[in-house]
């Protein structure tokens, strides 16, 4: 089927159309390019388009006899939505209540959202259940907790199912080194140790080494990208399948500290990581651990990529290939 893939550009999004080809289906990219690579969308068609544009959504349905969307578009940067909170819910919500507009008027009754586990805030437990408490942190986070509560309100009122994936660290790259994490400014873990360990950066920032944790640092759940992209075909086949909504993490219920992931960094590439050691982040938890028992469930989803070594191997052969590197 046709599947129209929101922020289909991006990171994340790249990899879940590569999958939706892989399974037969036709992702349709609709990405505005404002922070997406056009080098990652080569596997379906293309529409140029930005989400609060709700006429160029309404054609993209039309052009195309979408069955189904998967929702990616949104600003993902933590200290910056602290900074701007209109630019984020502006973005993150408004912009994503047009799209669902656009959808019940052009009849399509089923989307996966890309959600966070950022929605939960600082824990009370780890591993982190779907039912825990709901206490966004940030201004990030309470932007996707609004969407998640409008589409229970969509479901309710307009029949349009939806499946909202709490995602916990998305790491890794493509295993055949066709997509990737190209991020600029790059924020994430990984794609900076590996910087760092191949000089591009003079070194990479540890916030906080009094943690109460192994080592002092830290402890998060890294959840390949290979491994969340096919979470959203299934996902999607759930929607079909039973006419209901969910709500599911995505992690392995597996945490490392920030220096095991260094270590990783260090055997995978063979270079040290020069780090300079700084004071606890503002809002960062001790330990951000999924339990994963909901997707296993009721998706089965099982990730196969998601070893830290893999993890960062393939993230590694990425930074090597990636276009800006040879920019």
């Amino acid at each position: 089927m046709h599947v129209l893939v929101a922020g289909g550009a991006g990171y994340i999004g790249s990899h879940t159309a590569k999958a939706l080809a892989r399974a037969g289906h036709t992702p349709v990219v609709y990405d505005s390019f404002e922070k997406g690579h056009r080098w990652a969308t080569r596997w379906g068609p293309v529409v140029e388009g930005d989400l609060a544009d709700r006429a160029r959504l309404l054609r993209a349905f039309r052009d195309y006899p979408i069955e189904g969307v998967i929702d990616f578009a949104a600003y993902i940067a933590v200290g910056e939505s602290m900074r701007d909170p209109e630019m984020y819910f502006r973005n993150n919500v408004a912009n994503t209540l047009t799209l669902l507009g656009a959808m019940r008027e052009a009849g399509v009754r089923r989307i996966v959202f890309s959600s966070t586990a950022a929605v939960y805030g600082t824990p009370d437990r780890s591993p982190i259940p779907e039912d825990h408490p709901l206490r966004p942190d940030s201004v990030y986070g309470d932007s996707k907790l609004m969407v998640e509560r409008i589409l229970g309100w969509f479901d309710q009122a307009h029949g349009i199912v939806s499946a909202k994936l709490r995602y916990f660290n998305a790491s890794g790259a493509d295993p055949d080194g066709e997509t990737g994490e190209d991020h600029d400014p790059e924020t994430h873990l990984i794609p900076l140790a590996l910087a760092a360990a191949d000089g591009k950066i003079p070194h990479l920032s540890l916030f906080g080494t009094d943690y109460p944790t192994v080592d002092g640092t830290a402890v998060r759940d890294y959840i390949h990208v290979a491994d969340l992209a096919s979470a959203h075909l299934l996902a999607l086949d759930y929607l079909i399948r039973t006419g209901q909504s969910l709500t599911a993490n995505l992690g392995t219920g597996q945490g490392y500290t920030v220096r095991q992931v260094i270590h990783a960094v260090e055997r995978v590439t063979g270079h040290k990581v020069p780090v300079i050691e700084a004071p606890r982040r503002a809002g960062d938890p001790v330990e951000l651990v999924a339990d994963p028992a909901r997707a296993r469930q009721t998706l089965n989803w099982t990730p196969t990529h998601s070893s830290i070594e893999e993890i960062v191997a393939t993230a590694w052969a990425w930074y090597q290939r990636r276009p800006s590197q040879n920019a």
